[in-house]
């Protein structure tokens, strides 16, 4: 994160992210997959640490497989003929990108707010203090080395259970977080960067991705 400066001298808190380029690496249609949407791939991955998969997945491996359904008339996909890719991720909808094509920063152009997802920080297994902001027990008299504790959690005899989704000390973190509706308050295509008003999910130099917001208001 950094801070700009707004003409009228306003300071601003933005994250700052590297949003390209992109390679288009499928396109989804109704027809073959059931669904419309297009394949991003970002940050090329060295061929050494790629599997033969991964890079069959971009470019066009010779193999007895291939050969067959070659043979059989079978339509093979089209593949984009880049680097095996780090950060791959699908967004649904009709596109008119090319496979092969690039996707860049320039896409957001006269977009004001984009919703942003990624794997939130890691925290471990936590209490119910750090985990959920329970205030804990009194730290004076009757309370006797719990002070962090969650207290009771049961029903009595009757239903003589918990119910679900009772808050409870537990795993903390490293989950698929949406930030919704954040002001996009730069883009800088020179650099491939958006300036996004706000904090993400994720630590620094994590992967994240970012869409048009469809929040109204």
């Amino acid at each position: 994160m950094t801070q700009v400066y707004e003409e009228d001298g306003t300071v601003v808190p933005v994250t700052v992210i590297q949003a390209g380029p992109c390679s288009v690496l499928q396109i989804r249609s109704v027809d073959r997959d059931g669904y419309s949407a297009v394949q991003l791939g970002f940050e090329d991955k060295p061929r050494r640490l790629a599997g033969r998969a991964e890079r069959g997945h971009v470019a066009k491996l010779d193999s007895k497989r291939s050969k067959k359904r070659a043979d059989a008339g079978v339509e093979l996909v089209e593949k984009a003929g880049c680097e095996p890719q780090r950060f791959i991720r699908e967004f649904r909808g009709e596109t008119d990108l090319p496979v092969g094509g690039k996707v860049t920063v320039e896409a957001f152009d006269g977009v004001k707010r984009v919703d942003v997802t990624g794997t939130s920080k890691g925290r471990g297994f936590a209490g119910v203090m750090k985990r959920h902001n329970f205030a804990g027990q009194r730290a004076t008299h009757g309370v006797k080395k719990v002070h962090r504790h969650a207290g009771g959690t049961g029903c009595s005899a009757s239903p003589s259970r918990l119910f679900k989704g009772i808050r409870m000390a537990g795993q903390y973190g490293n989950v698929k977080v949406t930030t919704r509706n954040l002001e996009l308050v730069r883009v800088m295509p020179e650099d491939n960067l958006l300036l996004v008003r706000g904090s993400v999910p994720g630590p620094n130099g994590g992967l994240v991705s970012i869409r048009q917001t469809n929040k109204v208001g």
